[in-house]
């Protein structure tokens, strides 16, 4: 049918409605406006409170002095600098601030809306994208999920069908940019292994031969592009002239062992599998995932390969496992001498629930996993496997002055996280959640 004027200005006029209202839906739903905090400029001495140093046993009743972002000391009468802030946290408790060490927290706002979606590139090695340059520092995430304790977050690029996903970043919760929000800009290579399970389920649309062939085709292109890498290294250390592919030059830590790769894997046959292929490639390696690994301790203890366990509270893989296999794989791995450290799925769903991660350590702990242990899952080890233990997930001297005040064990649903620094900066912790909550509070007071 050919096109008429009036057809004509009735499609540009409903294109330009869809734009304004996408245009106003996305500045609503991606900006926060919570004003970052400004650098600490004076000591602050927090004086009465639990301190739980998490590497050290707890100090009762004492004080730790902030100094220029760094904790410059613990314990009782410190002395204080002049023109110390005094802050009075008498009959409360004092925690390193929670690290989520597998997100995509500020990748991502609303899951249904594309415009506010940045989790990954097309095609499937994608080795030099970097998840940090792709953060949204406004996003209304960010001050939920600290709201709760977590300070801190390895920032994961996904792979949407792909295989090398790019590097993830560790971001601290607060800042005006993602340049000043990133703690380390590079932490591993993310790799996601193809699901080795086939389905033989008659209504599957892929035949069993089909789905066989696609999983070697994938594991095919995975090892091509680390030859194809180990070929380019190759080449530029034999003529460091060589032009250079932004591709495989983000390649060269990886194959030095500088940089670990950070291999997705939750299935048993994928977890054999990808640790496998990395012992042939000599690579550094970190599990993530790994709702298996606890069926295969003793190999990962001797490889001294750690754990990133997601989906704490998510149900077995199988029939046939017991209901609680998944809750309890955190103390069996820690049994086992295992490595390991307690966080989300990493999906663009679970980014709002990160607020939730102390839960997940909680519900390890409900199952065997010791109070203490529990703890340091989402403290000291993820900054340990994550490569930055000697500044932060901890309270000691000389470290990072990131740390939460409760009102009791931030893994308990009923304690409450009063007052939060990053670097010594004291957050606001308000956000979206907590201003509708007030404003609805109010509004149903007045009707009673």
């Amino acid at each position: 049918m050919p096109w008429n004027t009036n057809r004509l200005t009735t499609l540009v006029t409903t294109i330009t409605i869809a734009l304004m209202l996408s245009i106003a839906t996305t500045s609503k739903t991606r900006a926060s406006n919570v004003v970052p905090a400004p650098p600490q400029t004076r000591p602050i001495l927090l004086t009465g409170a639990t301190i739980h140093p998490v590497s050290g046993p707890s100090l009762t009743n004492s004080q730790i002095l902030l100094v220029q972002g760094k904790i410059q000391a613990l314990g009782s009468n410190l002395t204080r600098p002049t023109g110390t802030e005094v802050v009075d946290v008498s009959g409360k408790h004092i925690y390193p601030g929670l690290i989520s060490a597998n997100t995509v927290l500020g990748l991502v706002e609303i899951s249904s809306v594309r415009g506010t979606l940045d989790l990954s590139e097309p095609g499937a090695v994608n080795p030099n994208a970097r998840a940090a340059v792709s953060v949204n520092p406004d996003s209304e995430l960010f001050p939920v999920a600290r709201a709760n304790g977590v300070l801190a977050a390895l920032t994961v690029p996904q792979s949407r069908g792909g295989l090398v996903a790019g590097t993830s970043s560790l971001l601290k919760l607060d800042g005006w940019t993602w340049e000043e929000m990133t703690l380390k800009p590079t932490v591993g290579l993310h790799v996601f292994w193809p699901n080795l399970v086939i389905n033989r389920d008659p209504r599957f649309p892929k035949s069993p031969e089909d789905q066989k062939t696609d999983q070697d085709k994938q594991l095919r292109q995975l090892k091509e592009a680390f030859a194809t890498a180990r070929a380019y290294q190759k080449a530029r250390t034999v003529n460091p002239s060589t032009l250079k592919d932004a591709r495989w030059e983000a390649m060269l830590p990886v194959l030095s062992a500088k940089v670990p790769v950070f291999i997705h894997a939750g299935e048993i046959k994928q977890i054999q599998s990808a640790l496998q292929w990395a012992d042939g490639e000599k690579l550094a390696v970190v599990l993530v995932g790994g709702q298996d690994a606890w069926r295969m301790t003793t190999l990962l203890k001797e490889r001294n390969i750690p754990v990133i366990l997601s989906q704490v509270m998510d149900l077995p893989l199988r029939r046939s496992d017991s209901y609680d296999s998944i809750y309890s794989s955190p103390r069996k791995l820690f049994e086992a001498g295992v490595k390991f450290c307690v966080a989300n799925d990493g999906t663009d769903f679970a980014a709002h629930q990160d607020r939730n991660l102390p839960y997940q350590a909680g519900m390890a702990a409900a199952f065997g996993l010791p109070k203490e242990e529990a703890l340091k899952s989402v403290t000291l080890y993820p900054a340990q496997i994550l490569g930055v233990a000697d500044r932060m997930g901890s309270l000691e001297v000389g470290k990072d002055a990131t740390l939460i005040i409760t009102t009791g064990d931030p893994l308990e649903v009923t304690t409450q996280v009063e007052r939060a620094y990053i670097q010594g900066r004291p957050l606001d912790l308000t956000n979206r959640q907590t201003r509708l909550y007030e404003k609805y509070r109010q509004k149903y007071e007045q009707i009673k």
